[in-house]
């Protein structure tokens, strides 16, 4: 969108890790973009103190996104507009990568991906009630090897007016074992005009670089 970015690293949304104090050391080490721990739009609209608290940040943790997850479009849809009017971040970004067992099953994180449709529905509902900040979305490359579908997601994507894709490119069987096949992320480039944020195995600084040179991506995500 119309959000300047000062360095193309990016601090990967990651549960239990990316509180504020981590994002504080990391944002002085030089993240160019940082993100809360994903949240449930399910505690968000329950107003869970437990939830809210993991949105809190301060003004010197800018630019900043917000990750939420769900199933159902209107209750993430009023989310992101509860997140919006409450704590004005830079960025809201929907979680379609998580492999949990207990998030997927219900269709909500890279279980999405099995249903494109309703991936379509999710994202179109947080659009309609928040168009004051980006809206970006963190994927992965589709439930299994035969169902790969990030390309296809991302062109979609694009149409309904998100402003950024992360993708990382492994399945939700995979979880975090093997390897994240880069070419998707070059594939996904190729097919979207909108930035696009490569995700997964980086170990280092060259991990980085050759990412960036591999795929033509815009910027990484640790």
């Amino acid at each position: 969108g119309n959000l300047k970015i000062h360095n193309p690293i990016f601090l990967a949304p990651m549960a239990g890790v990316t509180d504020h104090p981590f994002r504080i050391l990391c944002r002085k080490m030089g993240a160019g973009v940082v993100y809360t721990e994903f949240v449930s739009s399910d505690g968000i609209i329950r107003e869970s103190i437990k939830t809210l608290d993991m949105i809190k940040f301060a003004e010197k943790e800018r630019p900043i996104g917000v990750q939420i997850f769900g199933h159902d479009p209107e209750t993430v849809g009023k989310a992101a507009k509860m997140v919006y009017d409450l704590f004005k971040p830079d960025i809201i970004d929907i979680n379609y990568g998580c492999p949990v067992p207990k998030v997927v099953k219900r269709g909500a994180g890279s279980g999405a991906l099995r249903d494109l449709c309703l991936m379509d529905e999710i994202t179109f509902a947080v659009l309609e009630n928040v168009n004051e900040i980006p809206i970006t979305v963190k994927m992965r490359a589709g439930v299994d090897s035969n169902h790969i579908v990030s390309t296809e997601a991302a062109v979609r994507l694009e149409k309904i007016g998100v402003k950024a894709l992360t993708l990382h490119p492994r399945t939700t069987k995979q979880a975090f074992t093997g390897k994240a096949d880069w070419s998707l992320i070059k594939a996904m480039k190729e097919a979207v005009s909108i930035p696009v944020i490569g995700n997964g195995d980086i170990q280092n600084a060259d991990d980085a670089l050759r990412m960036m040179n591999e795929t033509d991506c815009d910027a990484v995500m640790v």
